[in-house]
């Protein structure tokens, strides 16, 4: 993500070689997801290159590969963990969670496979699940199930709120193409571990990001204040301005929970000079 295109000259400086980039987006924002690893686990060295340009303290959430998650559904998929495991190795302290995004087949009566699966990997990280299918907010019994799944684990679920995206018909381009892709679930906003992730989905009108965000606010801020650590991601359609939206966002937390840590001074995307 931290290569996207309408960002550069903006938020990073451009032109940048390949292991810069991910150093200028950490002078925006603290944590980033990690969605290019559900299409190909990455070389060990380029992981490795990942955690040069962070910070130890720098999030990484990063996403299992759909050869785990939409191919072979969590079954006979050791090899495959196992070799992901490896190559993000090197991120260290950085993996904030390992995320499990599941296909919206994947069904109230697919738990057993999933808490079979979870119950296999390592304790040494802490994971999030993201669920799709309908069920799992609208019937409060596959909502139970799910959560005794995760908690017996300490797995976070990871909700993607939709939302305020889809109160109002698309206006753009980028907007009708999410429309037909983003996931349509009821709005849930439950933290089962001290390390909650959010995933926020806004428009691509600020005022209306920011109006469909005041939830979170009131949320996070409510989380921090328990001593919780959450992660929050914010979104748009087209996602021009989400660096300067997170940090819009992290503000309004702040600006209720004071003792919050403000974020990185970002690095000049021209060069400074004397006059």
């Amino acid at each position: 993500m931290w290569t996207h295109k309408a960002w550069q000259g903006r938020f990073l400086a451009h032109p940048l070689p390949s292991t810069e980039r991910l150093r200028h987006y950490a002078g925006w924002c603290n944590a980033v997801e990690g969605n290019t690893t559900f299409y190909a686990t990455p070389a060990r060295e380029t992981v490795a290159s990942w955690a040069e340009q962070t910070d130890p303290d720098f999030r990484f959430v990063v996403k299992l590969p759909k050869l785990v998650t939409h191919e072979r559904r969590l079954g006979d998929v050791d090899e495959p963990v196992r070799a992901f495991l490896d190559a993000m190795e090197p991120l260290g302290p950085r993996v904030e969670a390992l995320w499990v995004q599941l296909p919206g087949s994947f069904a109230p009566a697919d738990v057993p496979v999933l808490e079979r699966f979870l119950r296999r990997l390592p304790a040494s990280h802490r994971y999030a699940v993201e669920v799709r299918h309908p069920a799992f907010f609208d019937d409060p019994r596959s909502a139970r199930l799910l959560e005794e799944a995760l908690n017996s684990s300490s797995a976070e679920w990871v909700p993607f709120d939709t939302t305020a995206f889809f109160r109002s018909p698309p206006t753009s381009d980028a907007e009708r193409d999410a429309w037909i892709k983003k996931p349509r679930v009821p709005l849930r906003s439950v933290a089962l571990t001290d390390r909650p992730i959010v995933r926020y989905l806004g428009r691509d009108d600020t005022a209306r990001t920011v109006e469909g965000w005041q939830h979170w606010v009131d949320v996070v801020s409510g989380w921090l204040r328990e001593g919780r650590s959450p992660t929050v991601f914010v979104h748009t359609p087209d996602n021009a301005d989400a660096p300067l939206l997170a940090r819009r966002f992290h503000d309004e937390v702040r600006a209720r929970v004071p003792a919050l840590a403000p974020l990185p001074e970002p690095i000049p995307v021209e060069p400074l000079t004397l006059f």
